[in-house]
């Protein structure tokens, strides 16, 4: 059989181990494990940079995230008590999703130019009002492309747990792996590429729509993933 034919013939979107479950399997566990880092990562983040503190863990701390052997962890779980379950993928995932989030939500919201701060302080504004109404608005084209890229790594990655018995696209791909069928491995691997595109695009347009008209024409595709920089950039807006 073709990859074509594999993946337009009905019968291979249906039952247990068809595309569609696999597929409802890999959204599920990528977008439980991003969900999970943002509620750990973003508190976090925009914290440290409404205090101006920890700069230094938030983006260490990234790049650390960007060296973990996802496989490794895996293979940890697996050896270890609690064995490879929903739960240590998902908590594997999640390992892997923090930094980039914990790091773009501090940069973000540490480079709203310090102007715009003081005028919104000068307003009568508290300190929360400053965060909720200043700080934040404008750090989420930043906080956005920390959650694209963390969403983007998790999708790729999640297709490990195939390689576990765990489920996802990747189960198609290891399953053709152990039986030496092509067909198997090259249409899950499209598969998994075709889902971290859509992906991109939709995380790209929410990013956009997040993004205000100014910074829009001002930064455009220079609003990226923060934890590749060496120190915060500056978001310049006037209130």
């Amino acid at each position: 059989m073709s990859v074509w034919s594999y993946l337009t013939t009905a019968a291979s979107w249906q039952g247990e181990d068809g595309i569609t479950h696999r597929l409802w399997e890999h959204v599920w566990l990528s977008g439980i494990s991003v969900l999970i880092a943002c509620l750990i990562a973003l508190p976090i983040g925009i914290g440290l940079g409404h205090l101006g503190r920890g700069g230094v863990v938030a983006i260490n701390l990234a790049n650390v995230g960007r060296a973990i052997p996802t496989l490794g962890v895996l293979i940890l779980f697996a050896v270890s008590p609690l064995g490879l379950t929903t739960a240590t993928l998902v908590a594997t995932l999640v390992l892997f999703a923090v930094p980039p989030i914990l790091a773009n939500a501090y940069v973000g919201v540490a480079s709203v130019d310090r102007d715009a701060k003081e005028s919104a302080r000068g307003m009568g504004m508290s300190g929360f009002q400053v965060l909720r109404r200043v700080e934040v608005p404008l750090a989420l084209p930043l906080i956005a492309a920390g959650v694209r890229t963390s969403a983007l790594q998790v999708v790729a990655t999640a297709t490990l747990a195939g390689y576990t018995g765990n489920g996802t696209l990747g189960q198609i791909v290891f399953r053709g792996f152990n039986v030496n069928l092509s067909y198997l491995v090259v249409g899950g691997a499209v598969l998994v590429a075709a889902l971290a595109l859509v992906t991109e695009v939709l995380l790209g347009l929410v990013q956009r729509l997040v993004t205000p008209a100014g910074l829009r024409v001002r930064g455009g595709p220079a609003v990226r993933d923060a934890s590749t920089l060496g120190e915060p950039h500056r978001a310049t807006a006037a209130v």
